[in-house]
């Protein structure tokens, strides 16, 4: 399973970026899929994140500015990033846990992938 992400680039503060990140490959089904970001010096930190049943959650830094959206036909998801700060300049990364059955009995695996990472700068 491979995750193609895009729409990174530098944008000033106060404008909008959407990235999407569409997973391919070999798969039964998708559980989640997420948008992390890793700014220089520190750890990687969870956005926003939507399960298989629409469920949506988001950190409190990005809540009401940041949009998680998700194409289950394309397996795709797309982060709305709006009123951009300086302070969101990092490199983002897409996540996905997705599920694999290996028998006819049902047995599954659950696994997860990362994109390979997008850069998004805000210029004040």
């Amino acid at each position: 399973v491979q995750l193609v992400e895009s729409g990174g680039g530098l944008v000033q503060a106060g404008g909008s970026l959407r990235l999407s990140c569409q997973a391919s490959g070999s798969f039964d089904s998708i559980n989640a899929m997420g948008w992390y970001r890793q700014a220089p010096g520190m750890q990687r930190e969870l956005l926003a994140r939507i399960t298989s049943g629409g469920n949506t959650n988001y950190a409190d830094s990005v809540k009401g500015r940041f949009t998680l959206s998700r194409d289950n036909v394309l397996n795709t998801v797309y982060l709305q990033m709006n009123r951009l700060k300086p302070g969101d300049t990092a490199v983002y990364y897409c996540h996905a846990s997705y599920r694999v059955v290996v028998n006819v009995e049902g047995a599954y695996r659950d696994l997860e992938v990362w994109g390979q990472g997008t850069l998004v700068t805000v210029s004040s």
